[in-house]
C-alpha cells in the first residue's frame, strides 16, 4: 500500500489534464502491473510533464518498447 500511494503523489503534476489522467490509471490500472510495469510507469513518471503529456496525446512515439504498454493503458485512461 505504502509503493500505491508514493507513486499516487508521483501523479500530481503541473498540468490538469495530466494529473487527471495518471489518477485514472492509477485507479484502473497501477494494482494490476507486475514488477516491470511498475518499473516502466515509474520511468514515465521522471519525465517532465510536457513530455510525458506529448506521449500520451501521441504527439510523440516512443522508442522504447518497454515504455509502449505503459504509454498505451495511459493513453485509455
Amino acid at each position: 500500500m505504502k509503493e500505491f500511494e508514493r507513486a499516487r503523489w508521483r501523479c500530481r503534476r503541473g498540468l490538469l489534464e495530466l494529473d487527471i489522467v495518471l489518477q485514472r490509471f492509477m485507479d484502473q490500472y497501477y494494482r494490476q502491473l507486475d514488477q516491470h510495469g511498475l518499473e516502466q510507469f515509474e520511468r514515465l513518471l521522471s519525465l517532465p510533464d510536457n513530455d510525458l503529456w506529448d506521449l500520451i496525446t501521441a504527439r510523440q512515439v516512443t522508442t522504447d518498447d518497454n515504455l509502449q504498454q505503459i504509454v498505451e493503458l495511459l493513453q485509455k485512461s
